[in-house]
């Protein structure tokens, strides 16, 4: 028998796709999805592949105001779009939205399942506020169970809802395969690739929003104190746009030699070629849940830095790459001397890293979310015209230990 399961999220975001078609798929499920708005152009600038979607869906109408580094997010006909649904549980991607409270006190009066879909971190940097701490808290407390991408997350909502509840992991994923052959394809025709997009003959690459957070100004230092030698024969390229751009570039001037270049926004159907011709991809970030940057450059098959702030650090940075500490300047340059004066080292971290991410697929994510998705169940009798919630299956090994879904 299906499960009627919901998900609740913000926007159709590309990397979500595969994962929720192959949940659409999964023979226990049977899946909705509900965005909260279409997409955020305000901070994103990505395509909606909506040719590409296979599961049941509605967007809900939304009013978005940015209020500082702020965003807020109304929307109307929450209650009616859960009670056609009438869901056997609710996955609810995050909470810091009033649609997701009011999800969550929808849930209650109807005794329905609620699970929160959480990749916070206690290295996320985003708030520290005393209320919002609180609010969040009270949140927690209130959810059945949780779903997490890996170890970070997991460690943090163990910390956060440190009463038994059950966690779930469903590992962050892209479209693996995706990523895997466009990156075939650029580097079969890589003096056109390169040319097209004027790309060095090596290069570092960073993929993401630029701003203060994402680590790029360090990025460009420790790119700077590289040997001049070293410069004038790898560059660094950025993949993203946002308010600093015109300050790296600027800074970007200064550095001589090297190669230092802004491709602005990249799609990505076209992203899978800046990583496929770079010799390792960057993630310099102060603080970010997870990093799906890291997961695109590893199905690319590249090496990757980052920092041990990015949630995806603990889970996908093993023999590819090399973790360094958020903010530190000599760390990140003496990586970045390593990865790219060792062409053997490359070599074996490009091999590591495409066998690793085959563990992140869109499969396993979406095995993971079923599976907290169907231990969690409405009882068929009624008890005053609703729902009785029953207990999760507690004959699980994943009651007595943390679960992992691979």
């Amino acid at each position: 028998m299906k499960q009627r399961l919901v998900i609740l999220t913000e926007i159709i975001a590309p990397y979500r796709i595969p994962v929720f078609n192959a949940l659409a798929r999964h023979p226990r499920i049977d899946l909705k999805v509900v965005f909260f708005a279409e997409t955020d152009p305000s901070i994103r600038q990505w395509r909606v592949y909506a040719d590409e979607i296979q599961f049941r869906y509605e967007v809900l109408p939304s009013w978005r105001k940015r209020l500082g580094k702020y965003n807020l997010l109304l929307n109307q006909n929450l209650s009616e779009a859960l009670q056609t649904a009438n869901p056997d549980a609710i996955l609810c991607g995050g909470y810091n939205y009033l649609a997701s409270w009011q999800a969550l006190r929808w849930s209650k009066r109807n005794r329905v399942p609620f699970l929160l879909w959480c990749e916070s971190t206690a290295g996320d940097q985003r708030t520290r506020h005393v209320l919002v701490e609180s609010l969040k808290q009270n949140f927690f407390v209130k959810c059945d169970g949780f779903v997490v991408p890996g170890t970070s997350a997991r460690n943090y909502v163990g910390q956060m809802a440190a009463n038994g509840k059950r966690i779930f992991t469903a590992p962050n994923a892209v479209d693996n395969d995706l990523f895997a052959s466009r990156a075939r394809s650029a580097r079969i025709n890589e003096a056109r690739v390169r040319e097209k997009l004027q790309l060095p003959l090596r290069y570092f690459l960073f993929a993401g929003r630029l701003v203060k957070a994402k680590g790029v100004f360090e990025l460009l230092e420790a790119y700077g104190s590289l040997s001049p030698e070293l410069r004038s024969q790898i560059g660094l390229v950025f993949a993203g746009d946002g308010p600093l751009r015109a300050d790296l570039e600027r800074v970007a001037e200064s550095i001589r030699p090297g190669a230092i270049h802004f491709a602005g926004f990249v799609q990505r159907d076209e992203l899978a070629s800046y990583y496929s011709l770079a010799n390792c991809a960057v993630l310099p970030t102060h603080s970010d849940t997870w990093g799906m940057v890291v997961n695109e450059a590893m199905a690319s098959g590249l090496p990757v830095i980052c920092t041990q702030a990015a949630g995806c650090a603990a889970d996908l940075i093993k023999e590819n790459g090399k973790i360094v500490a958020p903010k530190n300047v000599f760390q990140l340059a003496r990586a970045m001397n390593e990865i790219a004066t060792d062409a053997a080292l490359r070599e074996a971290m490009s091999r590591e890293s495409r066998k690793i991410i085959q563990r992140y697929s869109p499969e396993l994510c979406a095995a993971g979310i079923a599976e907290a998705a169907v231990s969690y169940f409405t009882k068929t009798t009624k008890y005053d015209g609703r729902a009785t919630l029953s207990e999760p299956n507690m004959s699980s090994p994943s009651t007595s230990r943390p679960h992992s879904a691979f």
